[in-house]
């Protein structure tokens, strides 16, 4: 049984290739672009939200594409049960289109940060994460300015008693400390997932990491636990 992906594009979308030729060419999965403008979406099994630069992150990362025609067929889509991932740029448009709790502040350190970090897989039985074992160590690599994940103490308090924080920023041996945080976000949290466990956000780019060639293929069982939980639909 193939699974049906979209790729949503914005203007400044930059990860939006990468995505598609991970699911194309390395799952052999069919894919389709989304334009932005687009104001349906049908046909669909699961639709990604990629890196990058929307409207060049104007006012704030992900405050002008939450506007986006396209996001209120997104919306529709996930309050019916498809899956939803956003990655990076995409996970912050997930948290200002209000499909995730949080909003996205600068990096502590205020630069720009690029390079491959530690997640731990925090919860391992969702549609996203179910080749993982639970805790296990994934590198990922981060591209982000704005990746300083922020609650407040209620909220934060309700996220992890709804079990809703999927990855946590680690050391190589799984140990979770500040100074294995490349950008500050509370309790270590690198990505989280919705209460219905249907739309998960995430700042590491798990489309970089899908081949061997690229020195990690930890990132791949993201796209291949979203074939395997759609297929046994």
């Amino acid at each position: 049984m193939m699974i049906k992906f979209g790729v949503v594009v914005f203007p400044g979308s930059n990860c939006d290739q990468d995505c598609f030729y991970v699911i194309k060419d390395v799952l052999n999965q069919p894919v389709e672009y989304i334009w932005h403008k687009e104001t349906k979406i049908s046909g669909f099994d699961c639709i990604v939200l990629p890196g990058g630069f929307s409207y060049g992150d104007y006012l704030r990362t992900g405050a002008v594409a939450r506007f986006s025609p396209v996001m209120n067929a997104v919306k529709e889509f996930a309050e019916k049960g498809g899956l939803v991932i956003g990655i990076c740029n995409g996970f912050q448009i997930l948290l200002e289109a209000g499909l995730l709790p949080g909003a996205m502040l600068r990096n502590k350190n205020l630069r720009f940060i690029c390079e491959n970090v530690c997640l731990r897989v925090e919860k391992n039985n969702t549609s996203f994460t179910n080749l993982y074992a639970k805790k296990q160590v994934l590198k990922i690599p981060i591209a982000h300015n704005e990746g300083n994940y922020y609650l407040d103490k209620n909220s934060l308090e309700e996220l992890k008693r709804n079990q809703q924080v999927v990855f946590r920023y680690c050391s190589a041996s799984g140990e979770i400390n500040e100074k294995y945080n490349p950008n500050g976000a509370i309790d270590n949290i690198a990505g989280i997932i919705n209460k219905q466990g249907n739309v998960l956000g995430m700042m590491p780019h798990p489309e970089r990491s899908a081949e061997k060639a690229l020195g990690s293929e930890d990132g791949l069982f993201i796209f291949k636990s979203i074939v395997k939980f759609t297929q046994k639909r």
